[in-house]
């Protein structure tokens, strides 16, 4: 199994599986079932309704295709990184650095569809059989790229800096920083104000795969590393302290 190592933020390297080839063509056949289901669904549906097909009407036909062109953009950024079929498969889209994708990157990985997805190119060379014969390379331009990089990459991967790698259950990396905090909740470390967002969130991950895996391990040299850094003298457990850092944030990003 493909992996790749990743820096945390915190110098403390993990290991990602490389999503496999057979997941990802799932993944992608999930989706594209749902998106066929719902042109076909949609188009019976308006055809009972007016009388005619939706793409007769300009106006209707942009409408009623919007979901589909959309719908990868919209599930990676709504569904941190997934879509349906991606959360099937288990499988989901993380920034190389191993944080989460901005919303720039997920938009270059969509635009990158269309040279990244072979049946549109096909589907394009039997509708108007007139295309340069050169862009036939297009067909295959993403397979042979996921083939020839280090970490599997389409396209617009390598161009977005993202990476799709396996997860190890549908909860097992929590891509928000959001904890809830009790109402008379009393804080104990102002400093974690100086990590980031996204510092807090690879730190909402590594406690997450901590209490599945009981990898103290790592607790304590995330712990460490984290009191190093920001000059603060604990006396908790360490996951205990990394736990009460994570409160500690929300406590004060809400105020």
């Amino acid at each position: 199994m493909l992996q790749v190592k990743l820096d945390t933020g915190f110098n403390i390297e993990i290991d990602f599986k490389i999503a496999p080839f057979p997941k990802r063509a799932l993944a992608r056949i999930i989706d594209f079932s749902i998106i066929l289901a719902y042109i076909l669904l949609g188009s019976w549906a308006i055809s009972s309704a007016t009388g005619e097909g939706w793409f007769r009407n300009r106006g209707l036909a942009a409408l009623f295709g919007l979901p589909p062109l959309l719908y990868h953009l919209l599930s990676e950024i709504f569904l941190n990184g997934q879509s349906v079929g991606k959360k099937v498969m288990r499988i989901k889209v993380i920034a190389a650095d191993g944080g989460q994708p901005s919303v720039s990157q997920y938009l270059i990985r969509w635009l990158f569809l269309v040279v990244d997805i072979p049946a549109f190119w096909l589907v394009v060379a039997l509708a108007f059989q007139l295309i340069p014969w050169w862009w036939f390379f297009f067909i295959f331009a993403g397979l042979i790229c996921f083939i020839v990089t280090p970490y599997s990459q389409r396209i617009g991967d390598l161009v977005a800096g993202t990476i799709l790698i396996e997860t190890k259950d549908r909860t097992s990396w929590e891509d928000t920083v959001f904890t809830e905090v009790e109402e008379d909740y009393h804080p104990r470390y102002p400093k974690v104000m100086q990590l980031t967002d996204k510092d807090i969130n690879t730190l909402k991950g590594i406690i997450n795969t901590v209490n599945k895996s009981r990898d103290h391990d790592l607790a304590f040299r995330i712990a460490e590393r984290i009191r190093s850094k920001l000059d603060i003298p604990s006396d908790q457990d360490s996951l205990d302290f990394l736990q009460t850092l994570l409160k500690d944030y929300n406590y004060y990003s809400t105020r």
